[in-house]
């Protein structure tokens, strides 16, 4: 069997996988619905909840179909490399024209299917609330950040390449590491290129809040409420930073749909994840995504036969090309199986951090106020044990209430 044919192989099962599992969680929405959340729904909106499930279902298998279609052509076909020969005039102008042509086509074919999501689906069923301007913004936001990134993981990969050859492993791994831990310092200013972010109004819920933390010795840099309501209605909260800049951000839409013993029941689930640094954790498992990405990187371009395999140069390594090969065909391969790992540890933190909200004497008021998310964001209330067990970071709302309760 030939390289081209393996790496085409892997690519292919990779979407099989994709697909088989989008199509079990579509087939899900037949699903008993459990006892303990059968009130989260009334009939009227459990029947819109099945239309809108399987709308946004047939849009991801189509889009799934679509793109993978698209660039199996273009392995099959050689294409990357005759895109490459347009520039002979120089190796990095080569790379490069890999990236743009990668990054375009990708950005092309995903435009309608955003569109039909955000624009057609969420606004058909009340979600929506991003203007058209907006959309178009966050569209080339999103380009712009993507083409940055790829760019410089695939600068390492070049620079340590050249520079150390199969040394390049252990270099590579660790500034694969130093970046993922830069983007988590970098992420709430980047998250304020799209959204606007206050701090929440002095009152009595921040008083509670505050003194949820005080309790613990615990501080953050602030607690912020973010304008989700300029695109959703759908309601969430976070927490992100490291060290002292550590912040619990909540959604608008959160406090516009719930009271402030379930706000504080959600804060408390939040503090909870700080408390045990699930953060810090969840970064030691990026970490072993890093480097697992770094061996793979190492692989690709020390084996010059791959690119040849898909119509490169003799003794040429097209480091872009590479950079799609480990995205597109080994890396999900790779990333399924350690997903089951780093799931599992995501889902037994958020029972940790549900928890800690009972322990607070906030277990009743979380239990309404995740009723309240489900209803509000549409989750699904009965999805099939294997897409928990392989695509869940968080438990169901059932198995959720279920420890709650016990």
């Amino acid at each position: 069997m030939t390289l081209k044919l393996i790496f085409i192989v892997a690519f292919l099962l990779v979407t099989a996988i994709r697909l088989t599992l989008q199509c079990i969680h579509y087939a899900s929405a037949k699903n008993k619905i459990p006892d303990n959340v059968a009130d989260v729904y009334d009939e009227e909106t459990y029947l819109k909840w099945q239309k809108y499930h399987g709308e946004k279902n047939r849009l991801y298998m189509i889009s799934t179909a679509v793109t993978s279609a698209v660039l199996l052509v273009f392995l099959c076909f050689d294409v990357h490399a005759a895109v490459a020969n347009l520039f002979g005039f120089g190796f990095f102008a080569k790379v490069m024209a890999i990236l743009m042509f990668h990054t375009l086509v990708s950005f092309i074919i995903s435009v309608p299917f955003q569109f039909i999501d955000t624009m057609r689906i969420e606004e058909k069923y009340g979600f929506n609330r991003t203007t058209f301007k907006t959309f178009v913004r966050d569209l080339f936001i999103e380009l712009a950040m993507s083409f940055v990134l790829e760019f410089l993981l695939i600068l390492a990969i070049y620079l340590t390449h050249n520079a150390l050859g199969d040394n390049m492993v252990y270099v590579l791994a660790g500034v694969m590491c130093a970046f993922t831990l830069l983007m988590n310092y970098l992420f709430p200013l980047l998250n304020r290129l799209q959204n606007k972010f206050t701090p929440l109004p002095e009152g009595s819920l921040r008083d509670k809040l505050t003194a949820l933390l005080t309790s613990h010795g615990y501080t953050v840099k602030e607690i912020e409420v973010m304008d989700a309501s300029r695109r959703t209605s759908k309601s969430n909260a976070y927490f992100s930073g490291l060290g002292k800049q550590k912040k619990i951000v909540l959604y608008d839409t959160l406090l516009e749909q719930m009271d402030e013993d379930e706000i504080c029941a959600v804060f408390a689930h939040e503090l909870g994840h700080g408390l045990h640094h699930d953060i810090l954790k969840l970064l030691l498992l990026n970490f072993g995504s890093m480097i697992m990405i770094a061996v793979l990187a190492w692989l690709g371009v020390r084996y010059e036969e791959i690119c040849e395999a898909f119509g490169f140069k003799f003794g040429m390594v097209n480091y872009g090309f590479v950079y799609l090969m480990l995205g597109s065909a080994v890396l999900p391969l790779v990333q399924q199986i350690y997903g089951i790992l780093t799931n599992y540890i995501s889902r037994k933190a958020e029972y940790r951090a549900d928890a800690q909200a009972v322990t607070e004497g906030y277990g009743d008021a979380l239990i309404s106020g995740l009723k309240k998310l489900s209803r509000e964001n549409f989750d699904h209330l009965s999805p099939s044990d294997i897409v928990v067990l392989l695509e869940y970071s968080h438990p169901t709302l059932s198995q959720r209430i279920d420890a709650i309760e016990g």
